[in-house]
């Protein structure tokens, strides 16, 4: 086992869970958050939910469970230059999107619309909400019981309103302190995935082209690197040196500016970094060149009206279903109606959020569409 730096969480400094349980047998803490996340049935479904494409729409294209997959991968390999609990920074990866919607953030956009009036959806609290509560799997406890630091970075965001509500998991958004430096890596390697990924799968879909990214420096700069290496080279090989080249870029600037920022403020402890400001973060730099990255994306890939039609399909079918649940909640399955005596918006909400984008258009028809009986 490598080395650990001195700021790295371990299980000796973590606050543990909620409830208490024998230790693991042949793997750590950290390890058994991971296996319980990759076992869990919301993991299993993020294989049919949206990233940017709804998954009946081609093969080809990444889900929620290839971006979680890509996201540990960057997290896991930067956690161990930077001498950080990997099974840590990895379990927060797995997890980060447990929580998402069916239809990306239209489904998101749509479901909080709907709970306006009921305390609202977002989905970093329906992830921590997936993993303390909803998931079903264990006779002592409700959820999945995992170590307080994973969940701490499940939740990267967090109104006060909520954070009240949380317990020492929110306590950080009352006080302005941080999370651990594995929550930190995850959250920007979450960024790092993403922006890149979406820009392979924009180009594979032809809603945008080469040409076009030729205005953005990051992809262009190193474009001429890869065809200057290889003349000639074309198609998927050129776009994916490119890509591969822009993740590099990106994870070398991540690990040194990070170290940059360690040793600046004087980190020695899990406590300074809890106290310190945020400490995982990309040059001066890049940050001018990401940013013209990011605003291509929004404007020629999810803003193209191929995209905005799927986006505005998925908004009537998540509003249509929540109407109807709310309007007769016995058409709910029996479990969400039990909850659904507790708190009926909440529950259904519950309901909807699981969903993969298949099964939300197939309860949609079995709802609405005539002829449609079972």
């Amino acid at each position: 086992m490598l080395q650990l730096a001195s700021y790295a969480v371990t299980e000796a400094n973590s606050l543990g869970r909620t409830h208490d349980e024998a230790a693991p047998v042949a793997r750590g803490q950290f390890q058994r958050d991971r296996d319980r996340i990759v076992h869990s049935t919301a993991f299993r479904r993020l294989e049919y939910k949206t990233q940017v494409f709804v998954n009946h729409e081609g093969d080809l294209f990444r889900t929620r469970l290839t971006h979680s997959i890509e996201v540990a991968q960057i997290t896991r390999g930067i956690a161990r230059q930077l001498g950080l609990n990997e099974d840590l920074a990895e379990a927060i990866a797995l997890a980060h999107d447990l929580g998402h919607t069916p239809f990306g953030h239209a489904g998101q956009e749509a479901l909080n619309a709907c709970m306006k009036d009921y305390g609202g959806f977002e989905h970093n609290l329906q992830s921590l909400r997936t993993v303390d509560v909803l998931e079903d799997r264990y006779a002592g406890f409700d959820g999945l019981n995992l170590m307080f630091e994973t969940r701490e970075g499940i939740l990267k965001h967090c109104s006060r309103i909520h954070a009240e509500r949380l317990g020492a998991v929110g306590q950080r958004f009352l006080e302005g302190t941080q999370p651990s430096l594995e929550a930190q890596l995850a959250n920007l390697a979450d960024e790092i995935a993403y922006n890149n990924h979406d820009v392979d799968d924009g180009l594979r879909s032809g809603l945008i082209t080469l040409e076009q990214l030729e205005a953005v420096p990051l992809f262009s700069t190193q474009r001429r690197e890869v065809e200057a290496r290889w003349p000639g080279l074309s198609g998927r090989k050129l776009i994916h040196e490119t890509v591969r080249r822009m993740i590099h870029l990106m994870v070398i600037d991540l690990i040194d500016q990070t170290r940059a920022n360690i040793e600046a403020a004087g980190v020695r402890t899990l406590e300074d970094v809890r106290n310190a400001p945020r400490l995982v973060a990309y040059s001066a730099a890049l940050q001018s060149p990401l940013r013209e990255l990011k605003c291509f994306l929004r404007d020629k890939l999810y803003r193209h009206y191929q995209v905005l039609r799927m986006t505005n399909k998925a908004r009537r079918i998540v509003g249509d279903l929540f109407a109807a649940f709310m309007e007769d909640p016995q058409i709910l399955p029996p479990q969400y109606q039990a909850m659904a005596r507790e708190d009926k918006p909440r529950a259904i909400a519950d309901y909807i959020a699981g969903m993969t984008d298949r099964y939300a258009m197939k309860e949609h028809r079995r709802l609405f569409a005539v002829g449609e009986i079972h």
